[in-house]
């Protein structure tokens, strides 16, 4: 194929750009995506710990004061499974994962968030990520309530970080509609390790439509936080990094012990009855592809911003990082049986099921939450939004971006209040990104194969190799993080209802994220 001059310039302004990426980082070395060659040494193998001797935690409901909470963070220790010592984990509370925040929709709570942590890190700072320097403070934190609508200065912008012995109030006025949202940390350069170390916890918001329809409640409903993580032989969380001590990022953790809720591979009694599971992945990198164990189908009733439209049946449902669903399980026809939560070849979970029957009068109706599609005309303008990833020689991840742009660069995406835009999301990598949008919701369009190559050398010309495919069911009602696969184009429609103020918008796949696969964008 002949390049014509407008080819070779952008080839070469490619070439600069990541070869000023490398620079700036110190990478290159073509060691990043490999673990240190110690690394199987020091971390033990988790599959050989025994499964289903540990109860589930249920997450604690903190007591709502005057519509405000206060919430510090600590340095804990928490027994993670039987045959571990306490790890050291860093959490918003007394347990592995955080309180459990409960709100209405329409009344404003307010959270003061307390940085009592350590002012060293226990796992590994890459000083050499943007916004990550020596002379930051390791435990520098900013809470972000994940699916909220809130204000600009509450959001938790990376920025915005305070060190240990600070603390900030973030105003949530809760003007969306019932879902479960979460918190975790989102501090510049940090972010990943916070998360790993246990900075998450579960918010659900409630609204009157939801509450008539007489979904599972009470002990019958059941928050599920769902992650992986790797234990040195010491029983301690142990977080993989490059044989480069001066650059010790690693484009992907995962870990082969399954947690739930803080336990390793845990149990739980159910009544054979109805269950309303709340699923969400705060994994680093992992997707989750669960299923149950005797092949038993269950419904999605909700997905990231609240309930579906109609209830979808599902046998397996594929969950990436920073995705929430609202599933029901009936357990009726498995009375005194034992049920996995099964991920593949892992198991997360077991479920006990009661012999003796019960009265269940919970119901799932046919009809959860009609949903207005947004006409395409209507939307403000439309955008093509590259998701990048940039490698050494070797072929190893020196720079994950998007729109080849990092995040330090002046903001290039500026939307109206009260609009709507159309965003396409071009893969140029071979993984699959879950993109999520801070403040805003949108519904999923469409997908398409096109041809990365002639993308590539030929202007960013588009040649699609198949037919536009829809969403999947699951994904028809109002989103905050989609999954973007590789060689195609995802298409969003995005509604900026809210408030005005800048924003962002990421990979949710924490060490892509932490690596300049992350972008501020501003509501006027």
């Amino acid at each position: 194929m002949v390049l014509n001059r407008r080819d070779l310039l952008r080839q070469a302004a490619f070439s600069a750009l990541v070869s000023n990426l490398v620079s700036r980082t110190g990478l290159g070395s073509g060691i990043h995506q490999l673990a240190h060659p110690s690394a199987s040494a020091r971390a033990i193998n988790a599959l050989q710990l025994e499964p289903f001797v540990d109860p589930l935690p249920v997450l604690q409901r903190l007591p709502l004061q005057d519509r405000r909470f206060r919430i510090t963070m600590r340095e804990i220790r928490v027994k993670m499974h039987r045959d571990l010592p306490p790890a050291r984990l860093w959490s918003y509370g007394p347990d592995a994962i955080g309180p459990l925040l409960e709100a209405r929709s329409h009344e404003e709570l307010a959270v003061e968030w307390c940085n009592q942590l350590p002012p060293k890190h226990f796992l590994p700072i890459d000083y050499s990520l943007h916004g990550s320097g020596p002379e930051m403070p390791d435990s520098r934190t900013v809470v972000h309530l994940h699916g909220g609508r809130t204000p600009a200065v509450d959001d938790g912008y990376p920025e915005h970080w305070y060190p240990s012995g600070q603390s900030r109030v973030c105003h949530y006025p809760n003007r969306q509609d019932a879902a479960m949202l979460w918190y975790h940390d989102h501090a510049m350069g940090t972010s990943r390790l916070n998360l790993y170390a246990g900075l998450m916890g579960v918010y659900l918001l409630r609204d009157a439509h939801e509450k008539q329809l007489n979904l599972p409640s009470g002990n019958f409903e059941l928050p599920l936080v769902l992650y992986d993580r790797i234990f040195d032989h010491q029983g301690q969380l142990f977080y993989p990094v490059s044989p480069d001590p001066e650059h010790p990022w690693m484009d992907e953790v995962a870990g082969d012990a399954m947690v739930v809720n803080g336990r390793v591979q845990p149990f739980y009694e159910v009544e054979p009855r109805r269950y309303r599971l709340r699923m969400l992945n705060a994994a680093n990198a992992r997707f989750f592809r669960l299923a149950l164990s005797n092949g038993a189908s269950f419904q999605q009733i909700g997905a990231d911003q609240g309930l579906l439209p109609v209830p979808i049946q599902l046998a397996t449902l594929l969950l990436a990082p920073g995705e929430r669903a609202d599933l029901i399980v009936d357990f009726a026809p498995m009375r005194g049986e034992r049920i996995q939560l099964t991920n593949g070849a892992f198991q997360m979970m077991q479920f006990r099921v009661a012999s003796a029957p019960v009265r269940d009068s919970s119901q799932v109706p046919g009809t959860l939450l009609p949903r207005a599609g947004l006409p395409q005309n209507a939307a403000a303008r439309t955008r093509e939004m590259t998701l990048n990833e940039f490698k050494d020689r070797a072929g190893n991840p020196v720079v994950m971006l998007l729109n080849r742009t990092p995040w330090h660069m002046p903001v290039t995406e500026t939307a109206k209040l009260g609009s709507t835009e159309i965003w396409s999301f071009v893969n140029l990598t071979d993984d699959t990104h879950p993109i999520h949008l801070h403040h805003v919701r949108f519904q999923v369009m469409d997908r398409r194969s096109f041809d990365r190559d002639v993308y590539l050398l030929q202007n960013a010309t588009l040649r699609f190799t198949s037919a536009a495919t829809g969403p999947n069911p699951n994904e028809a009602g109002w989103k905050d993080v989609v999954q973007c696969p590789p060689n195609m184009v995802t298409r969003i429609h995005i509604s900026f209802d809210g408030y005005p103020g800048r924003y962002l918008w990421h990979c949710h796949v924490q060490e892509h994220e932490a690596n300049d696969m992350m972008r501020p964008y501003v509501i006027v």
